[in-house]
């Protein structure tokens, strides 16, 4: 999938995104809103109780204090849906962060592994034009010895340097460049990197290992290892002892 396409699916994907912001925010606004009315009236009754509770029957303080009691019922009503509507948001930004996390994980594998075909084109494609090159020495050699010329007369040849593989001229892409972002302080972190978790990833065979799980890029690991593997603090920490 090409970058674009990543682009193009992103960009569909928010683009309702402001308008479900905005629609939110207005309505914990309303809410806070409505919250101080209520606010406001509880007040307004807590004092009118205090001066009338000496001349009021006993149905009266009861009638009057369940009003007060109401009003507090609806006020942490209004609070209840504020919060279901911050955490909705949230949930809703988070999602997304979630998804360019993923499809940022995804292009980088696709690049890796294009740029390990495009290599071994590459070294393949030199490997025949040398032996290309050699059968053509062979010919014209053969062909200078039934004629008896003299190597002053062979052609000079030309020395072809090889390009660079295509591998060389893009830098690798790390974690730590596709993840330079806000990280959600309840999202568990990992590695020695210390990002949330995000494509392949493997686990230190050390029970003790504090990290415990490390990004493949970030141990210089391109595939999962046969037997145990331990984390380079854990290696570390087993040299010393």
């Amino acid at each position: 999938m090409a970058t674009a396409i990543y682009l193009e699916h992103y960009l569909d994907s928010i683009e309702n995104l402001p308008c479900e912001l905005q629609r939110n925010f207005t309505l914990m606004r309303d809410l806070d809103n409505r919250t101080e009315e209520k606010k406001g009236e509880i007040d307004k009754l807590a004092q009118e109780y205090i001066a009338k509770v000496k001349n009021l029957a006993s149905e009266q303080r009861v009638e009057h204090l369940q009003k007060i009691q109401n009003a507090y019922s609806k006020c942490k009503e209004f609070s209840d849906d504020k919060v279901q509507l911050a955490m909705q948001t949230y949930e809703m930004v988070d999602k997304h962060i979630r998804r360019l996390d993923a499809d940022l994980a995804r292009f980088e594998n696709e690049l890796k592994e294009k740029l390990e075909v495009s290599g071994y084109e590459s070294t393949e494609g030199r490997a025949v034009k040398k032996g290309e090159s050699r059968g053509l020495k062979e010919k014209r050699a053969s062909r200078g010895r039934a004629k008896k010329c003299s190597d002053e007369d062979s052609p000079k040849k030309k020395k072809i340097k090889n390009s660079p593989d295509l591998s060389d001229a893009f830098l690798p892409m790390q974690p730590s460049d596709v993840l330079d972002m806000p990280v959600d302080p309840n999202e568990p972190t990992y590695c020695l990197c210390h990002q949330v978790s995000y494509g392949e990833m493997i686990g230190c065979d050390n029970p003790d290992c504090p990290i415990e799980w490390f990004h493949f890029a970030c141990v210089d690991l391109a595939s999962k290892p046969k037997g145990k593997w331990f984390c380079p603090r854990c290696t570390q920490d087993k040299k010393k002892k």
